[in-house]
């Protein structure tokens, strides 16, 4: 039976007010929000889901898609009751155990005829969930907003996307709407993986690389947190701040499948304000939030208009897309390492197969050629030169050498094999002349001979 470990931390940043976050840590469920809204309404709009959420059953995959639009619903009934608060909303993130066998309170109570266990990532917005796996960051979900619609449609670049004017506005949040759409990933828990559920105050402070060596070089969930938390204020902590670290520790050592196989759409997580209970602040100065009130040129964030008709979430194994892995300096060493050892290897060939000259014939005609005979694998010999020389005139006790390719180590010693050649034609043409001239002379001076007889 699988069973994690958790560690977390929030922070208000060290430029923000209030702290509109709001985190989840109650096994076997997780989730960061982040709130928006004017006012106190994004940390009473997270607070809202996060306490939805942990009221809800979340036992499968159904079930938790189920209870995060019942998330969605809760936020959306309390902007509607109360005038001040409308407008308000929410990202959430969620990682949840699913499967097996139950607990003693019934949290983990397989549906019918599936006792497999899963974790299911869940995600509306654009907090985000990471998969660490082998000592790589994988980032599982996809952030809801108009500059990463825009980067998916490659009309933007990643790095033109964090700096874009626009990049706060979001396009899918909880409470915008009486119903949403939620994405969702299921993935087979592997021990020794991670998972890191945070608002946008961290990856916007902090790169992957970055992130994923606090998570190689910090056993502890709760220390890992508290560091990334620390390193977003370092940063510039431009916003409110909340990481959740998520550790499988123990499992059936089953390899893990590409975090979006056999998934739903990707998920997002929902993080938790000040008033999250058990969770430990960081020790660092406040971290980064990015959700409060409607955008504006201070980094607030504000939610597109959502659809006229609002789709709701059917999650299906076959929908899931495999999102790839990031390239990390490790794999990159290693690709250059092989690209160096496959272009010496390559170079080599190159040299060896063109480093030398060979005489041989092309259309009966004695030609010079660069390589070597017949070629080596894809480098085939080219004309250097044409000789005057033909093949019927060559010495013939040299055709069949000059047929199969005569090698030579430099053109310059491939010029003199051909010159040798050209003086044995020459001499043996000589030789053939003065013989053909002796027989006719013979020939002509019998008769002579003769007339003399009486």
């Amino acid at each position: 039976m699988t069973s994690l470990r958790a560690g977390a931390a929030t922070d208000t940043g060290q430029v923000r007010a209030n702290n509109q976050d709001a985190i989840l840590v109650a096994e076997p469920v997780f989730a960061v929000a982040d709130g928006m809204g004017g006012h106190a309404a994004g940390e009473i709009a997270s607070q809202v889901a996060v306490e939805s959420l942990q009221a809800d059953d979340v036992s499968s995959v159904e079930a938790l898609v189920q209870a995060v639009r019942a998330a969605n619903r809760a936020v959306w009934t309390r902007a509607d009751g109360e005038p001040e608060l409308r407008g308000m909303g929410t990202t959430m993130c969620v990682v949840a155990l699913v499967g097996g066998p139950a607990d003693g309170d019934g949290q983990r109570e397989a549906s019918a005829g599936d006792d497999e266990e899963r974790i299911v990532v869940a995600n509306v917005g654009d907090s985000r969930v990471y998969q660490f796996h082998d000592g790589d960051i994988i980032q599982i979900t996809d952030d809801h907003s108009l500059v990463e619609d825009l980067v998916r449609e490659g009309r933007l670049s990643p790095e033109e996307a964090r700096t874009h004017p626009q990049r706060n506005i979001l396009t899918r949040v909880l409470g915008n709407e009486p119903d949403v759409e939620v994405d969702t990933w299921e993935i087979i828990p592997q021990r020794g993986d991670r998972y890191l559920l945070c608002s946008d105050g961290l990856f916007n402070e902090v790169d992957d690389d970055r992130i994923a060596s606090v998570l190689r070089r910090l056993a502890s969930p709760e220390d890992a947190a508290h560091e990334l938390v620390a390193l977003a204020n370092q940063h510039g902590g431009r916003d409110n701040v909340s990481v959740v670290v998520v550790d499988v520790v123990q499992g059936d050592d089953r390899a893990t499948t590409a975090p979006a196989a056999g998934a739903t759409a990707p998920p997002t997580v929902a993080s938790a304000g000040p008033s999250t209970a058990n969770m430990p602040a960081a020790s660092s100065p406040g971290e980064a939030e990015t959700g409060a009130g409607p955008a504006s040129g201070t980094g607030d964030r504000a939610a597109a208009p959502a659809p006229t008709t609002p789709a709701l979430a059917t999650p299906s194994p076959a929908t899931g897309a495999s999102r790839p892995r990031k390239l990390t300096w490790r794999s990159l060493l290693f690709v250059c390492s092989v690209l160096v050892v496959l272009g010496g290897a390559a170079a080599a060939v190159a040299w060896f197969a063109r480093s030398t000259y060979h005489v041989g014939v092309d259309d009966e005609q004695v030609v010079i050629y660069r390589g070597r005979p017949g070629g080596l694998l894809w480098f085939q010999p080219t004309l250097a030169e044409r000789t005057g020389l033909t093949l019927a005139e060559m010495p013939p006790a040299r055709r069949d050498a000059v047929s199969a390719g005569k090698e030579e180590p430099s053109l310059a010693q491939a010029r003199d094999y051909v010159a040798a050649l050209e003086e044995q034609a020459a001499a043996e043409r000589r030789r053939t002349t003065t013989t053909t001239t002796s027989t006719t002379t013979s020939t002509t001076s019998a008769p002579l001979l003769g007339t003399g007889r009486p």
